[in-house]
């Protein structure tokens, strides 16, 4: 409104237009730094009436969910699938979101998700305590190489030795013992005997045990899971949480309480 009065108040005059735009004679005193002062303070008032804490939760829910998170790998793989159509493989794993039973599959794996980091990290541990034993004193039958010339050393440094434990110790059935040397006849004959018997138990034996029956219990576990939801949707009126036995002692019965007194339809 100032705008119009300083436009035309030279030429009809400022009280004229102000008594035609219906202002107050204080707005004829108008003072464009005023307007910027009074800009400014909405802005403040505006930043300061922002809640930040929920917009950080907000963003936090957004981007911990796990459709959003399949969303966005997926728009991702789809993106780079222009650039090398080897990324379009990965759309395969769709199949498994449309199946309830693949999704329950692969949420066994990230159902005890912090159990099995931890376990799967005390397996490192345990390993590359072996490596350390096996790097400082039985080197030597690391080679396994039939041509002498050129010996094939597992354990010529730390890292090789432990990447060799990891890797193929852990992979094999009986432990570290059936990728290395037979130590019969050698004098460490008894300390190797010691060190592959114990590096099976403790690794093979206890610990890949472990996380394939954190696994296996997490996959059962979300079955029941289901099967306990679904039995409570057919035996139990989900409205107030009444089961059918008592239902069925009166008139209508569970089935006509379900459809007509408490249909889950009317209070969607």
């Amino acid at each position: 409104m100032p705008s119009v009065i300083k436009k035309y108040g030279d030429l009809y005059g400022a009280e004229r237009i102000a008594e035609l735009l219906g202002l107050d004679k204080s707005a004829l005193d108008f003072n464009p730094t005023e307007e910027t002062v009074v800009k400014e303070a909405s802005l403040v008032s505006w930043l300061s009436s922002i809640d930040t804490k929920y917009h950080v939760w907000k963003m936090g829910v957004v981007f911990t969910d796990n459709s959003f998170l399949y969303l966005v790998w997926y728009t991702t793989m789809s993106i780079l699938g222009h650039y090398n159509n080897f990324f379009f493989a990965a759309h395969l794993l769709d199949i498994a979101m449309g199946f309830k039973t693949l999704r329950t599959i692969l949420s066994s794996v990230t159902h005890n998700g912090k159990q099995l980091v931890l376990t799967v990290g005390l397996l490192a541990v345990v390993v590359y305590l072996y490596t350390v034993v096996a790097f400082n004193f039985f080197r030597k039958f690391y080679n396994k190489s039939e041509d002498d010339d050129e010996p094939d050393m597992k354990c010529d440094d730390m890292m090789t030795c432990y990447l060799f434990h990891m890797y193929v110790g852990v992979r094999a059935g009986g432990g570290i013992g059936d990728e290395i040397e037979d130590p019969a006849g050698d004098p460490y004959e008894l300390y190797r005997i010691l060190f592959d018997i114990t590096f099976f138990f403790f690794v093979i034996v206890i610990l890949l045990a472990i996380i394939q029956g954190l696994i296996i219990d997490a996959f059962g576990e979300l079955r029941d899971q289901q099967e306990q939801v679904k039995e409570d949707m057919e035996t139990k009126c989900f409205i107030c949480g009444i089961g059918n036995d008592y239902f069925d002692t009166t008139p209508h019965g569970f089935e006509t309480h379900t459809l007509q007194e408490h249909n889950l339809a009317n209070y969607l």
